[in-house]
Protein backbone atom coordinates (compact mmCIF):
# COMPACT_ATOMS: atom_id res chain seq x y z
CA UNK A 1 0.00 0.00 0.00
CA UNK A 2 1.43 3.33 -1.06
CA UNK A 3 -0.16 5.40 1.71
CA UNK A 4 0.82 3.57 4.88
CA UNK A 5 -0.74 6.36 6.94
CA UNK A 6 -4.16 5.22 5.70
CA UNK A 7 -3.60 1.49 6.11
CA UNK A 8 -5.71 -0.41 8.62
CA UNK A 9 -3.42 -3.00 10.17
CA UNK A 10 -5.69 -4.30 12.92
CA UNK A 11 -7.15 -7.60 11.65
CA UNK A 12 -10.16 -7.22 13.97
CA UNK A 13 -11.10 -3.85 12.44
CA UNK A 14 -10.75 -5.22 8.90
CA UNK A 15 -13.00 -8.17 9.78
CA UNK A 16 -15.59 -5.86 11.32
CA UNK A 17 -15.67 -3.82 8.10
CA UNK A 18 -16.10 -6.98 6.01
CA UNK A 19 -18.97 -8.09 8.26
CA UNK A 20 -20.66 -4.66 8.26
CA UNK A 21 -20.68 -3.84 4.53
CA UNK A 22 -23.64 -5.06 2.49
CA UNK A 23 -22.14 -5.36 -1.01
CA UNK A 24 -18.98 -7.13 -2.07
CA UNK A 25 -17.56 -6.62 -5.54
CA UNK A 26 -15.99 -9.80 -6.87
CA UNK A 27 -13.52 -9.53 -9.74
CA UNK A 28 -12.82 -12.40 -12.10
CA UNK A 29 -10.44 -12.81 -15.01
CA UNK A 30 -11.42 -14.48 -18.27
CA UNK A 31 -8.44 -14.86 -20.60
CA UNK A 32 -6.85 -11.74 -19.10
CA UNK A 33 -10.08 -9.75 -19.45
CA UNK A 34 -11.38 -8.46 -16.10
CA UNK A 35 -15.01 -8.86 -15.08
CA UNK A 36 -16.46 -7.50 -11.83
CA UNK A 37 -19.83 -8.14 -10.21
CA UNK A 38 -21.43 -6.58 -7.10
CA UNK A 39 -22.88 -9.32 -4.90
CA UNK A 40 -24.56 -9.93 -1.57
CA UNK A 41 -22.28 -11.97 0.64
CA UNK A 42 -21.51 -13.19 4.12
CA UNK A 43 -18.20 -13.57 5.94
CA UNK A 44 -17.29 -16.32 8.37
CA UNK A 45 -14.01 -17.96 9.44
CA UNK A 46 -11.87 -16.10 6.87
CA UNK A 47 -14.20 -17.08 4.02
CA UNK A 48 -16.59 -15.06 1.90
CA UNK A 49 -19.77 -16.87 0.89
CA UNK A 50 -21.79 -15.96 -2.19
CA UNK A 51 -24.90 -17.34 -3.81
CA UNK A 52 -25.73 -17.19 -7.45
CA UNK A 53 -27.69 -18.67 -10.26
CA UNK A 54 -25.96 -21.76 -11.57
CA UNK A 55 -25.75 -20.15 -15.00
CA UNK A 56 -24.12 -17.00 -16.25
CA UNK A 57 -20.84 -15.35 -17.07
CA UNK A 58 -19.31 -15.40 -13.58
CA UNK A 59 -20.04 -19.12 -13.19
CA UNK A 60 -18.46 -19.92 -16.55
CA UNK A 61 -15.38 -17.84 -15.70
CA UNK A 62 -15.02 -19.49 -12.26
CA UNK A 63 -15.07 -22.94 -13.85
CA UNK A 64 -12.00 -21.93 -15.87
CA UNK A 65 -10.21 -19.68 -13.36
CA UNK A 66 -11.15 -19.67 -9.67
CA UNK A 67 -8.76 -16.90 -8.61
CA UNK A 68 -10.72 -13.84 -7.52
CA UNK A 69 -10.22 -10.40 -6.06
CA UNK A 70 -12.84 -8.75 -3.86
CA UNK A 71 -13.55 -5.23 -2.67
CA UNK A 72 -15.92 -3.82 -0.11
CA UNK A 73 -16.34 -0.21 0.91
CA UNK A 74 -18.47 1.68 3.36
CA UNK A 75 -18.80 4.97 5.22
CA UNK A 76 -18.42 6.94 2.00
CA UNK A 77 -18.73 10.69 2.29
CA UNK A 78 -17.84 13.22 -0.40
CA UNK A 79 -15.99 16.34 0.73
CA UNK A 80 -16.18 19.04 -1.96
CA UNK A 81 -13.90 22.04 -2.10
CA UNK A 82 -13.83 25.39 -3.85
CA UNK A 83 -10.59 24.14 -5.43
CA UNK A 84 -11.34 21.41 -8.00
CA UNK A 85 -8.39 19.13 -7.24
CA UNK A 86 -8.96 19.37 -3.47
CA UNK A 87 -12.20 17.38 -3.54
CA UNK A 88 -11.80 14.21 -1.54
CA UNK A 89 -13.68 11.17 -0.29
CA UNK A 90 -13.95 9.73 3.18
CA UNK A 91 -14.28 5.92 3.24
CA UNK A 92 -13.26 2.58 4.66
CA UNK A 93 -12.36 -0.20 2.26
CA UNK A 94 -11.03 -3.74 2.18
CA UNK A 95 -9.44 -5.35 -0.86
CA UNK A 96 -8.42 -8.99 -0.91
CA UNK A 97 -7.64 -12.02 -3.00
CA UNK A 98 -8.71 -15.60 -2.72
CA UNK A 99 -9.70 -18.84 -4.33
CA UNK A 100 -13.34 -19.53 -5.14
CA UNK A 101 -14.80 -23.03 -4.88
CA UNK A 102 -18.31 -24.31 -5.48
CA UNK A 103 -20.01 -25.97 -2.54
CA UNK A 104 -21.90 -29.01 -3.84
CA UNK A 105 -22.96 -30.78 -0.62
CA UNK A 106 -26.69 -30.26 -0.06
CA UNK A 107 -26.50 -29.79 3.74
CA UNK A 108 -23.49 -27.48 3.48
CA UNK A 109 -25.36 -25.35 0.93
CA UNK A 110 -28.26 -24.99 3.39
CA UNK A 111 -25.84 -23.97 6.16
CA UNK A 112 -24.31 -21.30 3.96
CA UNK A 113 -27.72 -20.05 2.85
CA UNK A 114 -28.56 -19.57 6.54
CA UNK A 115 -25.28 -17.67 7.06
CA UNK A 116 -26.17 -15.41 4.14
CA UNK A 117 -29.77 -14.90 5.25
CA UNK A 118 -28.75 -14.16 8.83
CA UNK A 119 -26.48 -11.35 7.63
CA UNK A 120 -29.34 -9.56 5.90
CA UNK A 121 -32.31 -10.54 8.08
CA UNK A 122 -30.90 -11.41 11.54
CA UNK A 123 -33.00 -14.59 11.38
CA UNK A 124 -30.71 -17.59 11.95
CA UNK A 125 -32.67 -20.39 10.33
CA UNK A 126 -34.81 -20.61 7.21
CA UNK A 127 -36.64 -23.36 5.35
CA UNK A 128 -35.52 -24.03 1.78
CA UNK A 129 -37.15 -26.24 -0.79
CA UNK A 130 -34.95 -29.05 -2.05
CA UNK A 131 -35.36 -27.69 -5.56
CA UNK A 132 -34.13 -24.25 -4.50
CA UNK A 133 -31.04 -25.66 -2.78
CA UNK A 134 -30.22 -27.89 -5.74
CA UNK A 135 -30.51 -25.04 -8.27
CA UNK A 136 -28.52 -22.37 -6.44
CA UNK A 137 -24.76 -22.12 -6.74
CA UNK A 138 -22.95 -21.50 -3.48
CA UNK A 139 -19.45 -20.12 -3.81
CA UNK A 140 -16.91 -20.16 -0.99
CA UNK A 141 -14.02 -17.73 -1.38
CA UNK A 142 -11.11 -18.80 0.77
CA UNK A 143 -9.32 -15.54 1.51
CA UNK A 144 -5.59 -15.64 0.90
CA UNK A 145 -4.88 -12.00 1.78
CA UNK A 146 -6.56 -8.66 2.36
CA UNK A 147 -5.71 -5.08 3.23
CA UNK A 148 -7.79 -2.34 4.80
CA UNK A 149 -7.73 1.37 4.17
CA UNK A 150 -9.30 4.31 6.01
CA UNK A 151 -9.22 7.53 4.05
CA UNK A 152 -9.72 11.14 5.09
CA UNK A 153 -11.09 10.76 8.58
CA UNK A 154 -9.27 13.96 9.45
CA UNK A 155 -10.59 16.09 6.59
CA UNK A 156 -8.65 19.28 5.99
CA UNK A 157 -10.83 22.34 5.44
CA UNK A 158 -10.03 25.36 3.26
Amino acid sequence: MRRRDKEITDHTIIESLIKKAIVCRIAFSDNNIPYIVPMNYAYKNNNIYLHSSSKGKKIEILKKNNNVCFEIDLNQELHPSEIPCNWTMKYDSVIGQGTANFIEDFQEKKKVLNILMKKYSNKASWKYSDDMVEKVSIIKVIIDSFTGKRSNYNIMTN
